[in-house]
């Protein structure tokens, strides 16, 4: 028992956590109440880059390890779902980014001709963009090769795992509210619309930071993904058709061709956004275990994932 470690929680978050800690020799088991390709993270548009996630002080550290894992991954985009992808972040300067932004390869101030019409500025980026059914399915594996595993399972309370193992993992996203009495966490909804992609091969993004609506639209194989939405403490996980129809309407002003693309399906899932921030610290259990905070990490789960499942796994180490 002492070498064991229970991750709860199966989305991107977990299972980056359960990996590092399995690759460093522990016996891991991820305990989680839906199939990873079933959880919030599946649903995930997955473009790399650090969005509306706090604290800032260790955004930028957690950001750049996981954009260099995802760099290596890349080589391989069949099999992990990642690949480098070009496009713009519409409204966005260099001047407004933190110091992480100089470490990314390629990424400049758009040129006017790069930009659609009506926004007079952005950055043009090459920048991981995730197939999240496909990754989360190439991250079990590893996890498995690893000799961790997998069980499905719903928990009521995390003394459950702390029966099972000296070190816990809360990996809960949203269910940490309940299971760690966080009153800091609150859902941002998001809603996308999935169409056949007619012929886009770049991703864009236009976010207002003030606004519940966004628009963006990243290709995925076999689908073109639009979004979406940022909809503070709306619990709601039915797509809204009204909605739906404003994020197409939305995505054709950028690229005419959307407006015809035929309909593939509506998603809806809920961001863990935590006012302080991600939570990553550690508590002593009675009876000499450890529990392990990883979560609230907002819309930039698959962004900070790597980088947060290091540390977590540091302090999981003590």
């Amino acid at each position: 028992m002492s070498g064991d470690v229970v991750v709860v929680g199966g989305g991107v978050i977990g299972l980056t956590t359960a990996i590092v800690l399995a690759e460093s020799g522990r016996r891991v088991q991820v305990w989680t109440r839906d199939a990873p390709q079933e959880t919030t993270s599946a649903m995930a548009g997955a473009l790399w880059w650090p969005y509306r996630v706090e604290p800032l002080e260790f955004v930028g550290a957690w950001s750049l390890a996981s954009l260099r894992v995802y760099e290596q991954l890349a080589a391989h985009p069949e099999l992990t779902g990642v690949r480098l992808v070009a496009g713009v972040h519409a409204h966005e300067r260099l001047s407004g980014l933190g110091p992480w932004a100089a470490e990314v390869a390629d990424l400049r101030e758009a040129r006017a001709d790069e930009l659609p019409e009506g926004y007079g500025n952005g950055l043009w980026a090459r920048l991981p963009l995730i197939d999240m059914p496909v990754h989360l399915g190439w991250l079990r594996r590893r996890l498995e090769a690893a000799g961790g595993t997998v069980v499905t399972r719903t928990v009521k309370t995390l003394a459950e795992a702390s029966d099972r193992a000296r070190v816990v993992v809360n990996c809960t996203g949203l269910g940490a509210g309940e299971l760690a009495g966080d009153a800091r966490l609150r859902p941002v909804r998001g809603q996308l619309v999935l169409v056949e992609n007619p012929g886009i091969e770049e991703w864009f993004t236009a976010a207002d930071h003030a606004s519940a609506k966004t628009t963006y639209f990243f290709p995925q194989p076999g689908r073109l993904i639009l979004g979406g939405t940022a909809e503070e403490d709306d619990w709601r996980l039915t797509p809204d058709p009204e909605t739906a129809e404003e994020i197409v309407e939305r995505c054709a002003r950028i690229r005419p061709q959307i407006a015809g693309a035929r309909i593939l399906g509506h998603r809806a899932g809920l961001r863990p956004v935590r006012t302080s921030g991600v939570r990553i610290e550690a508590e002593e259990l009675p009876g000499g275990g450890l529990l392990v905070h990883n979560y609230g990490h907002g819309g930039a789960g698959v962004t900070v994932a790597w980088g947060c499942a290091e540390s977590a796994a540091a302090l999981a180490a003590r």
